[in-house]
């Protein structure tokens, strides 16, 4: 008989940003009919130590795995389903209709992990009015109402550098309580009020002095070799 496990209610932030990664790999192997999914077969397809996959997955599903086996998979996913809220559908709007803005509102992945970006704002004039794949995008004056009227509590910020904090502000006066920033700029936010910062010139730096040292490491093992 299966134990039964308590998911944790405090996971650490590094386990929260790879049960995506699981909960992703899980769903193709549900599609394929597969009925178990063991620590170690993540471990390999995601190139993550079986150890750190097996203490993840302990600490949100409610039964533990077997042995040899593993986990079962329509039980893990329903409790990654359960844990990251990916069974309840948040709404959010999304403000700067830019390049980056119409790859997020045009996103329909989004929604399997518990996120539907309702609508786009914008204040060019030309861009108001406009729908892209079935999201309307209005203009700013009426995120105000419309945030209100729908009980929205997330927010996207696409817009530049110099326009986010003033957007920021806006959402918070709508009552915003999350925002997914993708401007490259801190945020001053209320105290209640989430900031979840994607810094994209962050990590391509880093990304670039990881390439860096990779190719420097290997200049050096060749001089070795040839010495």
């Amino acid at each position: 008989m299966s134990k039964q496990n308590t998911p944790s209610l405090v996971v650490m932030k590094s386990t929260l940003s790879r049960l995506p990664l699981y909960y992703s790999y899980i769903s193709r192997l549900e599609a394929e009919g597969m009925e178990s999914v063991s620590s170690v077969l993540l471990a390999q397809h995601l190139n993550l130590n079986p150890v750190l996959v097996r203490k993840d997955l302990a600490q949100v599903s409610s039964v533990a795995g077997h042995p040899r086996t593993g986990f079962e998979v329509k039980q893990l996913l329903a409790d990654i389903d359960n844990y990251m809220g990916y069974n309840k559908l948040d709404e959010a709007i999304l403000v700067g209709v830019g390049s980056m803005g119409r790859i997020l509102l045009t996103n329909s992945k989004f929604a399997k992990f518990g996120l539907n970006i309702v609508v786009g704002f914008d204040k060019d004039p030309y861009l108001c009015g406009l729908q892209l794949e079935g999201k309307h995008i209005l203009p700013m004056e009426k995120m105000e109402s419309l945030v209100q009227r729908m009980g929205i509590r997330i927010g996207i910020i696409t817009v530049p550098d110099d326009q986010a904090q003033d957007v920021c502000d806006q959402m918070v006066k709508c009552g915003i309580k999350a925002i997914w920033n993708f401007a490259f700029v801190p945020l001053k936010v209320p105290e209640d009020v989430l900031v979840k910062n994607e810094n994209l010139p962050s990590s391509l730096a880093v990304l670039a002095h990881n390439l860096a040292m990779k190719s420097s490491k290997a200049n050096k093992t060749e001089r070795i070799a040839e010495n």
